[in-house]
């Protein structure tokens, strides 16, 4: 037991899984404590034990062309030498690859993984839900980062959140009191989970519009999955749309994705945006790629100039020793901006480099000091080998 409540408090403090999925057989385990075998059948597979919905692809694929050069590399960590193929097997990792200047110069996989196959990002939805914020205000269907969150979520009127903006949002700073605490069964990600669902009602709306004020917004960083689902519902309100639908229209098909994705979705129906797609390993590259490119595509300006340059730079310090937070993207010391999910998912951008790498894992827990470590020098590693290229 002792062994699960910790593995569900790491999750919590990585930023994992909240809010209830739909499992197709009530008696399946929660997601965060799946078995070695369990992770890597179902990762992979995520639609045959959730329900999803589809973000659809289009006609055309995004090339992502081999590089006539690649890169095949070890590096030193704890005391040893590690290959790439080393560092895979030991830290269960199901793929990885690695762009620059748009073309592969790494493409690996593990754990019995083909290129076709999609695997769930976890939080790294989090960085694609606020890009469609971006889309949606390019659209005119949000006014603007200084909007009011209750113009387009008006059951929180009265509520905590008046006065509480978009942008304070993406920033996790909305001053709203919540409780990320997986361990405590009265905390507010155990509780926001257990509501009955009303007609017409999406129940985490409902009770996070019960939620005290506990700091001025805009001035604490705070972590909650809760606000990163309650952006999705305000995007898909703003839009009038399905969650999926509007990625589709807004990257999937104009960007050029490779294979459908598939995105988790609440009891009430409406796609996580705070976790879980599932997506191809080159095609997590070609979200890396689109946002890297300043948010254009086919020949359009899908997000509002300077967009990512501000989502994508620290806006608020969030208490760690990294640079800072942005809008649903962290920025750790090494000058990268990085999408992250627990159990080893990142998607991690060097702007200035050109360089995207993407990693896909099966960890044994959501995160723990020394997994990250470990990523931390491969992707130091794999990044000197990809710049070292011509």
């Amino acid at each position: 037991m002792r062994k699960v409540l910790g593995l569900a408090l790491a999750a919590a403090l990585a930023g994992g899984v909240a809010h209830a999925q739909v499992p197709l057989d009530p008696k399946t385990p929660s997601i965060l404590v799946w078995t070695p075998q369990q992770q890597s059948d179902w990762y992979r597979n995520i639609e045959s034990v959730f329900r999803v919905e589809t973000v659809k692809r289009g006609d055309k694929v995004h090339p992502l062309p081999k590089a006539d050069k690649q890169i095949d590399f070890s590096f030193e960590y704890g005391g040893k030498t590690w290959t790439v193929e080393d560092y895979m097997k030991a830290y269960n990792v199901s793929g990885v690859v690695v762009v620059k200047n748009g073309k592969v110069v790494l493409e690996r996989y593990g754990l019995g993984r083909k290129p076709e196959d999609r695997w769930t990002s976890f939080s790294v939805a989090k960085s694609v839900t606020s890009t469609l914020v971006g889309a949606a205000i390019q659209d005119g269907k949000i006014k603007g980062l200084g909007a009011p969150v209750t113009d387009y979520i008006p059951e929180l009127k009265g509520s905590a959140y008046d006065g509480v903006t978009v942008r304070q949002l993406l920033m996790m700073s909305s001053g709203v009191k919540w409780n990320e605490d997986y361990v405590d069964p009265k905390s507010d990600v155990a509780q926001s989970t257990t509501l009955p669902l009303e007609p017409g009602k999406n129940p985490l709306v409902t009770y996070m519009s019960k939620l005290p004020q506990a700091h001025e917004p805009g001035t604490q960083f705070n972590y909650s999955t809760g606000e990163t689902d309650l952006v999705g519902i305000l995007v898909s309100n703003a839009v009038g749309k399905p969650l999926s639908q509007y990625a589709s229209e807004k990257i999937w098909k104009p960007y050029g994705m490779e294979r459908d994705a598939v995105w988790m979705v609440d009891p009430a129906g409406h796609e996580r945006g705070g976790c879980c797609l599932s997506v191809t390993l080159k095609d997590y590259a070609r979200i890396g790629q689109f946002i890297l490119d300043g948010g254009k595509a086919g020949g359009k300006q899908i997000l509002p100039p300077g967009w990512v340059d501000e989502a994508t730079t620290p806006q608020i310090k969030n208490g760690t020793r990294e640079r800072g937070y942005g809008y649903f993207w962290w920025m750790p010391d090494n000058g990268a901006f990085e999408a992250r999910g627990i159990f080893g998912q990142s998607i991690t951008v060097f702007r200035d480099d050109r360089i995207i790498i993407v990693t896909n894992a099966a960890w044994p827990t959501a995160t723990g000091r020394e997994l990250s470590m470990a990523r931390n020098a491969f992707l130091n590693a794999a990044r000197a080998a990809a710049k070292a290229t011509n």
